[in-house]
């Protein structure tokens, strides 16, 4: 075996920042070392990672295909190391978590993992559905977590907790009295909803499928506190996890809405890439996760 762990760690390192300045610099190291080893691996193999373009380093083809073997390298390098040095219960990890489940659910089983492993180092990125799914098959995060089913062949889904969305309105809003909607309540109001490719907007879209060419989509918004401050408003009614509401309902600031015979229930999932190897970490994680729902 002629490659070192050091050369991996700078190939990875300038795949991640596509510049050996920036690589470096985030190993601790020279530019010129950085640059130096690099080339060394390739010529070693006689192989091009990446395709030079003026200051940019982009993977090329084999460059993508080797970047996942080498994550997985790394990946046992480091729990190799921590079981050597006795330290498996370090715990740390990358997580990253859609919206809902981020800013509502994960600071929580944060604090519990944080707990049982108060030296870890626990990195929380919380974007839509579809940037985790694409952080998680990059190799960016070490788990995601996710409001809907995502079909992708690299993709292993782990399903995890049970959701339902609620349709809601502002207090004094005329549906409130109402309750319950009509079909053509749901045609005619004004509906704030996520962006098309979140896992709340997902549901409803299939929940009112039949209905979707009549509804008004007044705006769409990519984070769930400015939905609720456009309906508490006035502006229309929306539609979000029963998980972001339950403190406005119980206020009184919002209320609930009925939507009979709509199934808006739907699953959350763990979302890992499925040739990356599994940290303990990872188990732990879902682990704390789980042992918090009960």
């Amino acid at each position: 075996m002629k490659f070192t762990i050091r050369q991996l760690q700078i190939f990875l390192a300038v795949a991640k920042h596509q510049n050996i300045s920036k690589a470096a610099q985030s190993l601790h190291m020279s530019q010129s070392a950085a640059s130096e080893a690099l080339l060394n691996l390739e010529h070693m193999y006689e192989v091009s990672l990446f395709d030079r373009v003026s200051n940019k380093l982009a993977l090329n083809a084999i460059g993508h295909t080797l970047r996942r073997e080498a994550e997985n390298l790394i990946a046992h390098c480091q729990s190799f190391e921590e079981k050597l040095l006795d330290h498996t219960d370090v715990g740390h990890i990358k997580v990253g978590a859609s919206f809902t489940i981020g800013n509502h659910l994960a600071t929580r089983y944060l604090a519990g993992y944080l707990a049982n492993y108060p030296e870890a180092d626990v990195q929380l990125d919380i974007a839509n559905t579809p940037d985790v799914v694409a952080r998680v098959l990059n190799f960016d995060v070490d788990v995601g977590m996710i409001e809907g089913e995502v079909h992708h062949r690299e993709l292993e889904l782990i399903p995890w907790r049970e959701d339902e969305l609620i349709v809601f309105c502002a207090a004094d809003h005329p549906l409130a009295r109402k309750k319950t909607l009509t079909n053509k309540d749901i045609k005619e109001a004004l509906w704030i909803l996520r962006e098309p490719d979140s896992g709340a907007r997902h549901t409803f879209d299939r929940a009112l499928a039949g209905l979707l060419p009549d509804i008004n989509i007044y705006l769409e918004l990519r984070h769930n506190e400015a939905i609720k401050n456009a309906v508490e408003s006035g502006l229309g009614i929306g539609c979000l996890s029963q998980i972001v509401l339950k403190k406005n309902f119980a206020n009184g600031d919002l209320v609930p809405l009925t939507l009979p015979r709509r199934n808006m229930r739907r699953t959350f999932y763990f979302a890992l890439a499925k040739k990356r190897f599994r940290l303990e970490s990872v188990k732990s994680w879902m682990e704390t996760c789980r042992s918090m729902d009960q």
